[in-house]
């Protein structure tokens, strides 16, 4: 298996994570029968819930560009060091931008997301090139 499909692998782990993340968040703040329940009225989420849910959308918009650019890299034979740099610098700070979101770390968050996003173009101009 190549480095990208291992990322590729790994970061269904790390997409799990960030889901657990939101919905244990919710559950501390709501509790669980609220939070089972059909939610047709929920709450202002509280300062956690509100940063686990706002990462997690975060995590949602670059991810599919992510699985698309592993997929092309791969199936296109194009995988190469900057698809592999691309797809590290992207799984390893995405897994750092989780835990600087929920404990506040501002601009460190911003920094981290940029690094991940570093990792998207790279990845794009590995299959490129």
């Amino acid at each position: 298996m190549s480095q990208e499909l291992a990322y590729l692998l790994w970061s269904a782990v790390l997409a799990f994570v960030y889901m657990m993340a939101q919905a244990t968040a919710f559950r501390f703040q709501t509790g669980l029968q609220a939070a089972n329940s059909a939610r047709d009225s929920e709450p202002e989420p509280s300062l956690m819930t509100g940063r686990a849910t706002r990462a997690l959308r975060n995590f949602q918009e670059t991810y599919p560009v992510f699985i698309a650019l592993t997929v092309v890299a791969v199936m296109a034979g194009r995988a190469d060091a900057l698809t592999y740099w691309g797809g590290l610098l992207w799984f390893w700070a995405r897994v750092a931008y989780l835990p600087a979101y929920l404990i506040g770390l501002s601009p460190y968050r911003s920094w981290i997301w940029s690094v991940s996003a570093i990792g998207l173009v790279l990845m794009f101009i590995g299959i490129l090139w």
